[in-house]
């Protein structure tokens, strides 16, 4: 039998985060262990570790969870950081930049960072300026293998469904279909698909880092079965 592979996950209340979850039911190869401020809902089935604590204190919970790989899925709204660069950097950038020191730390020999289409430390777009300069700082970090996941539209059950996102829904299909060549990478792609891609690159051995957009992530996804 193989290792069974630990998984501490942070964003276990968002759209990739519960996909995640789900998908965690019934299998043998993988174990959640959840990092959250409060308590997440769980799907029927669910065998797994939820610990909570506030964000000052998730270093000693990952710690705790006794991982082998951090799943980031962390990530705000502009709408919810009340439209502050300051608090949108504290969650997108901060928060997920301490988990990744908190994971080496810990010694996991892996991290799987959920970042955005088009991330560059130099756009001129706020939202994708922060992904891009979390993403160099991610590389400084020192975890042996670091995985870097750019996801277009996301595609998924939303409490929040902001009027953008509600559109591009509608739009996607067509969309996606008219996105060729380069502009592959800007296709839609559904959240399930995601965690999917997330436990397929939990069984990769190599050391590095890698930037994973749409076709590649659909190929990680693969890898799941």
């Amino acid at each position: 039998m193989s290792k069974v592979t630990r998984i501490a996950l942070v964003g276990a209340s968002g759209l990739i985060g519960q996909s995640l979850i789900r998908l965690a039911v019934g299998r043998s190869d993988i174990r959640l262990v959840a990092i959250a401020r409060r308590e997440i809902p769980l799907p029927i089935g669910a065998r797994m570790e939820v610990l909570v604590a506030p964000p000052e204190n998730w270093a000693d919970a990952i710690a705790a969870s006794n991982a082998d790989v951090l799943a980031c899925a962390l990530g705000t709204t502009w709408k919810k950081a009340g439209k502050s660069e300051t608090d949108f950097r504290s969650v997108d950038q901060h928060l997920v930049l301490a988990c990744a020191k908190a994971a080496k730390d810990a010694g996991m020999r892996q991290m799987i960072a959920v970042s955005s289409v088009g991330a560059d430390a130099m756009a001129k777009n706020f939202y994708l300026k922060v992904k891009g300069e979390t993403e160099q700082a991610l590389g400084r970090v020192g975890i042996p293998r670091l995985d870097v996941l750019r996801p277009g539209l996301l595609r998924g059950p939303r409490e929040e469904l902001r009027p953008a996102e509600l559109a591009g829904r509608i739009l996607s299909p067509v969309a996606d279909l008219l996105l060729q060549g380069q502009y592959t990478r800007y296709r839609s792609i559904k959240a399930d698909t995601m965690a999917r891609a997330i436990v397929g690159l939990t069984k990769e051995k190599a050391f590095g880092r890698f930037v994973f957009e749409h076709e590649a992530i659909l190929r990680a996804a693969r890898k799941a079965d």
